[in-house]
């Protein structure tokens, strides 16, 4: 029997509605903005969020802790279930790192020796660590094993391809990505970034166009270098408050590799505070990051 709980965390952006019907466990990180904490049961509406963010506001984000993590954990585990976890990448939050020392913690105090407590690093973002938490998904409700999800996952993880552009480079220089003379100049002269989540978990440049149509388009490039000898009969698309250029994208994906089955959802608050408005990432199982 699957007596197991997929458990993941707000990171991946999956809807609302995929979480329900699938029954996932969702851990939740707060955010902070004007002056006001929201997180998963107080969430400020995504629209409102980055009509914020382009106004001036400046968000800021926390991490899963260890306590809320154990928290979580020995929930399940009090029903019986054994709970595997996958986290958001370990090289952009403690939140991973929070979930394996609360697995450790359960572990010393001895309380589910019947239980099983997995917690894996996606090494991915956003609708990517989405779309690996949804073949974890269909390889449980296809009868796999805790063991057998788990081997899958560890595999292919590194198939999981993340690229993604924005629309504005101080985002990402108040990240750190870039310099403020990058940014500075880049938007006087219109240049776009175009980015990856490399296999160390990482977001890392890996090229640049003038305008943003083109932008657009080069994820869709991207998609076609990446995705030789792998069948995507799904493809997932996250994007900052700019849902008609996820439909472009969205399209050119369908006419070049006919894809007819796309999940599209915003990038929420807690990496959006840090990408910005008019993100656009495109996430497909691929032979290299």
């Amino acid at each position: 029997m699957n007596t197991y709980v997929i458990m993941t965390d707000i990171n991946a952006d999956l809807p609302e509605e995929y979480i329900r019907e699938h029954g996932l466990e969702v851990l939740s990180l707060s955010y902070m903005i004007d002056g006001e904490t929201y997180d998963r049961n107080h969430p400020l509406e995504v629209g409102e969020f980055y009509k914020r963010m382009r106004n001036g506001s400046m968000p800021t984000t926390s991490q899963v802790n260890p306590d809320q993590a154990k928290k979580a954990f020995t929930a399940c585990l009090k029903q019986g279930k054994d709970v595997l976890y996958i986290a958001f990448s370990s090289a952009l939050s403690g939140t991973y790192n929070s979930g394996r020392i609360a697995a450790e913690e359960i572990k010393e105090e001895g309380l589910f020796p019947d239980r099983k407590l997995v917690v894996l690093d996606s090494l991915s973002a956003s609708l990517g660590q989405g779309l690996l938490v949804h073949k974890a998904v269909q390889l449980k409700e296809a009868g796999k094993s805790l063991e057998e999800t788990v081997s899958w996952v560890e595999e292919n993880k590194l198939n999981l391809c993340h690229i993604f552009t924005v629309d504005d480079l101080f985002h990402l220089h108040r990240g750190g990505r870039v310099s403020k003379a990058t940014a500075v100049l880049g938007t006087m002269i219109n240049i776009k970034p175009i980015l990856h989540v490399d296999e160390e978990g990482r977001l890392t440049p890996i090229g640049k166009v003038r305008g943003r149509r083109k932008s657009l388009s080069a994820l869709a490039d991207r998609m076609g270098e990446q995705i030789k000898g792998f069948e995507n009969p799904e493809v997932f698309i996250s994007h900052g408050d700019c849902l008609e250029d996820a439909e472009y994208v969205k399209k050119l994906v369908r006419e070049r590799f006919g894809v007819e089955n796309f999940v599209i959802n915003h990038v929420g608050p807690t990496i959006g505070a840090h990408s910005g408005p008019g993100t656009m990432a495109l996430f497909f199982m691929g032979n290299q990051r």
